[in-house]
């Protein structure tokens, strides 16, 4: 899996070390993100929805335990490329599998930038002063590189499907 420039050994240490202070409150932070996420783009609620249920807010939505459910599920994906920072390419084909299924519920390529703000907003907010422009920057770096794969999930399939 390639992001342009792999990881530096900082940066991975970096990564790791931020991870590190998060992980272990992963609904928490999680709730950080996606709160972020529908403030940046309302528009990304009625993706969410189980049973047929359409949510009435962002607050309805994020108290909903199969929303809880899948912040679980991100934070593992999260989690995943963290763990496999020396050699992502081996989560290439789950991550393409990943960028499938978000097609397939009517996700747009674009809003990956919008849950990579999100995201960096939350790491900002979870680390404080750690929250350094390395930080950011090396978190980016992983961010794009996850993205990179997903949207191969887009490309693989034929158009009209």
């Amino acid at each position: 899996m390639e992001s342009g420039m792999p990881l530096s050994g900082r940066q991975r240490a970096l990564i790791r070390e931020s991870w590190q202070r998060v992980s272990g409150s992963p609904v928490q932070h999680g709730l950080v993100l996606f709160t972020r996420l529908f403030d940046l783009d309302p528009d990304l609620l009625p993706l969410f929805q189980y049973n047929c249920k359409q949510f009435a807010s962002a607050q309805e939505c994020l108290s909903a335990p199969e929303f809880l459910d899948h912040i679980r599920k991100v934070m593992l994906v999260i989690d995943a490329a963290v763990s496999h920072l020396e050699n992502l390419s081996c989560l290439e084909e789950y991550l393409c599998n990943l960028g499938k299924k978000h097609q397939a519920v009517g996700v747009k390529v674009e809003s990956f930038s919008t849950v990579g703000e999100s995201l960096l907003y939350m790491l900002e907010k979870c680390l404080g002063t750690a929250f350094s422009p390395d930080v950011r920057e090396a978190w980016s770096k992983l961010y794009g590189a996850v993205v990179k794969a997903m949207e191969r999930g887009w490309e693989a399939l034929p158009e009209g499907d």
